[in-house]
């Protein structure tokens, strides 16, 4: 079916959206173990966690006996075992960042921290997950999956030990006043190490008996950096440490532990090498969180879109019940829509709803495309461990992949009559190649989906919370909306605050791999908007061609006195264009999976009735978040473009161009119509001025009209989007919702 206006005036949002629709716009229809674990992970949250916030549970820091139940929960529902392999005691072969942000959308859809206490034993075993050793994995992550009937072992329940106390804590990773030395060392024997460690805000230690723990060395006889495992009953001091008041994540237990303790140099996440007499981690702790955060990052992401989505509903219930007791009768538009009477107040709620939809997109691509790249990082490791390749000759090596890799995207952006296919098959089959381009996108799409989803999605809770009253300040805001606009304030800082994020963006969204990859996106999107132009595609494409004329402008200028624009220290230039950027990429994961929800629902009998009005409304939605991301992306490159310009004074050197109202009469003489064409291009002093009242001569655009004439194209590909606004807050008041939400207030 093809979108256009006529089509969706037919037909709107009937109710809201069902898990078969969810299931295909984020790609697992296919996959009946994620259906399952939705279905776990949804029974838990809006069961046991949301009786347990109901009941107030949040209002203590302690981890009480109510909260520590909630494992029983996650161990008895699967939860616990997601994250493991099928030998390990799991039930999901393969990568599992979908599965892991599904069951965290999930949780987070009732309580934040609930979400973040299953999640924190994944977090403190993805350190030996991703970077330890056959046996380590074997130990620990083995012996993490919940007991079997009969079984007696101790089921491990781990705590990851990064940041420090106060002051240093979120200074920065790389300091670490966390140390190691040598305890003991016999002469044939394997040495034993002395790990100090106080930990700040570490979550799961009310219960954690494993600790991976960063440190650095204290001791010549070690070098650099590493990740130590730390096991309860290692001889030394294991304190738990005091509860933080936190006013956030109460149902996650959050101490600040202090350790001491004797362990063998076994523990050393992913092993050791001796040279020299010195030990030498294989990994430092910055390889090791690097690989960790990498992916993690994206589930607490999707953990603030879960928010979002979560609120709409209450929000609606809240409108259209706001009258109800008062003045109106059953019928009345008073009494059946309240304040959805009012535009504002749908206006506002199509936003948060927009905004939801996206960052959810957003999110979700960007664990699938983990999920797509975990084994292809596997095959480069090893391929690069076959050929003994390590440091400058492994990059070197990985160049000659990635130059392949831009030659298969040059190809692919050819008209298919154009395209060398068999050229692209050979580069295809490379599993290297495939890897530098995913990885290329990773790069990129892990720190935005973190920055956007968390830093704007607060910023939209904050809206949503506005949209409940009064009620939404009060601990029963149905929906609990208030705590989750508290939590999200964490989720902004959790596993690195927004300027991490930034300062990685501005590094990898300038790769030419990535680069040549946008700009075939660009051509996409201008593809799609002829089939479906009704979802802003064309206006996201005009503000992503801005974006990239801005971003190559402030890599080749200089600012008015003279200073390169585009630097690493230049935050004020390169963040802005970060920001920028995950307005576009959110907006068109938005829109690709309306498409495949158009495409493949129709595929569904089952999903037939009411899918016109859910497409049609989607499309709408879309439109709304492209018409943001326009704007948004608009006054960053405007600002940036022309902001480090200086403005022109009424000097000599300025004033050069300009006219006076009696010069202009003379010349009128001789060159008719030069009055009107000076005054409409230049600044011109009455008789009696001498000059124009205002801050100095306009401003010229020398060597920006490219810049003037998309900024022109952008304002106008804008037409339309405030029709689609006004279609879905219709669909807002007519959208069929349950009497009651399907878990405690």
């Amino acid at each position: 079916m093809e979108i256009t206006t006529e089509t969706k005036s037919a037909s709107g949002l009937t109710t809201l959206p069902s898990d078969g629709l969810r299931q295909i716009m984020w790609r697992f229809a296919d996959r009946y173990e994620l259906h399952m674990l939705v279905q776990s992970a949804r029974a838990v949250a809006r069961g046991p966690v949301a009786r347990l916030v109901a009941a107030g549970g949040r209002n203590s820091h302690e981890w009480t006996a109510e909260k520590h139940s909630l494992l029983q929960h996650y161990d008895d529902s699967g939860i616990t075992a997601a994250s493991l392999e099928p030998e390990q005691g799991g039930y999901i072969a393969g990568p599992k960042n979908l599965a892991l942000a599904l069951m965290a959308f999930e949780l987070a859809w009732v309580d934040a921290g609930a979400a973040t206490g299953s999640l924190a034993s994944n977090l403190g075993l993805a350190p030996i997950h991703e970077r330890g050793t056959p046996e380590q994995r074997e130990k620990y992550v083995g012996n993490a999956a919940p007991l079997k009937p009969g079984e007696t072992r101790t089921q491990v329940r781990a705590a990851f030990a990064l940041t420090e106390p106060i002051p240093f804590v979120g200074v920065e990773t790389g300091m670490l006043a966390g140390k190691v030395r040598v305890a003991e060392w016999k002469e044939g024997a394997a040495p034993w190490l002395q790990v100090e460690k106080r930990g700040r805000f570490i979550t799961n230690m009310g219960f954690a008996n494993v600790v991976t723990a960063a440190v650095s060395s204290d001791d010549p006889r070690i070098k650099g950096s590493c990740m130590v495992i730390m096991e309860e009953g290692d001889p030394g001091i294991w304190d738990r440490g005091t509860p933080t008041k936190k006013l956030v994540h109460q149902l996650s237990s959050t101490n600040d532990p202090v350790f001491n303790l004797k362990v063998p140099a076994s523990r050393i996440v992913g092993g050791y090498t001796v040279k020299d007499g010195v030990i030498i981690p294989n990994f430092s702790h910055g390889d090791v969180i690097e690989a960790v955060f990498r992916r993690t990052r994206v589930t607490v992401g999707l953990m603030t879109s879960a928010k979002l989505l979560s609120a709409v509903e209450p929000v609606i219930l809240y409108q259209r019940r706001r009258f109800r007791g008062g003045e109106g009768v059953p019928g009345s538009p008073r009494y059946e829509l309240g304040i959805q009477q009012k535009e504002d107040a749908l206006h506002r709620l199509v936003d948060i709803w927009a905004t939801g939809e996206a960052s959810a997109s957003l999110g979700f691509h960007a664990a699938r495309l983990f999920d797509e790249l975990d084994p292809l990082e596997k095959v480069k490791d090893q391929w690069l461990a076959e050929k003994n390749l390590t440091g400058r000759a492994a990059l070197k090596e990985m160049a000659k992949k990635n130059a392949e890799a831009m030659e298969l995207v040059a190809i692919n952006a050819l008209p298919v009559g154009e395209r060398d296919l068999k050229r692209a098959d050979k580069l295809e089959a490379d599993p290297l190649v495939r890897f530098a381009v995913l990885d290329s996108q990773a790069n990129v799409f892990c720190p935005a989906c973190k920055l956007w989803n968390t830093g704007y999605g607060a910023n939209m809770m904050r809206e949503a919370v506005s949209l409940m009253g009064g009620y939404g300040v009060t601990e029963d805001c149905p929906g609990f909306l208030g705590q989750k606009w508290m939590d999200a304030q964490l989720e902004a800082t959790y596993e690195g605050p927004e300027a991490v994020q930034r300062l990685q963006l501005s590094l990898t969204m300038t790769n030419e791999l990535f680069l040549a990859q946008f700009k075939q996106w660009i051509a996409e999107l201008r593809q799609l908007a002829g089939k479906r132009p009704g979802t802003g595609a064309c206006t996201l494409a005009s503000a992503m061609q801005l974006w990239s004329w801005t971003l190559h402008h402030a890599q080749t200028a200089v600012d008015a006195d003279g200073t390169k624009l585009f630097h690493k220290s230049r935050q004020g230039v390169t963040f802005p264009l970060t920001d920028a950027l995950c307005w576009l990429l959110a907006a068109r994961q938005f829109i690709l999976d309306v498409a495949e929800l158009e495409t493949k629902g129709a595929e569904n009998p089952s999903l037939a009735d009411g899918l016109d009005g859910t497409v049609n409304f989607f499309t709408d939605l879309c439109h709304v978040q492209c018409a943001r991301a326009a704007g948004e992306v608009s006054r960053v490159c405007t600002e940036l473009v022309y902001g480090y310009q200086r403005h022109p004074a009424w000097d000599e050197a300025s004033c050069h161009a300009c006219y006076c109202a009696a010069e202009l009469e003379s010349l009128e003489g001789i060159i008719p119509g030069m009055e009107d064409s000076a005054r409409a291009y230049s600044d011109v002093a009455e008789t009696g001025e001498e000059h124009p009242c205002k801050a100095g001569p306009c401003v010229k655009f020398y060597g920006l009209e490219g810049f003037v004439r998309l900024r022109a194209k952008l304002d106008g590909c804008l037409t339309g989007s405030r029709l689609a606004k006004d279609r879905a807050a219709e669909s807002l008041t007519k959208v069929m919702t349950r009497e009651a939400l399907d878990y405690p207030v």
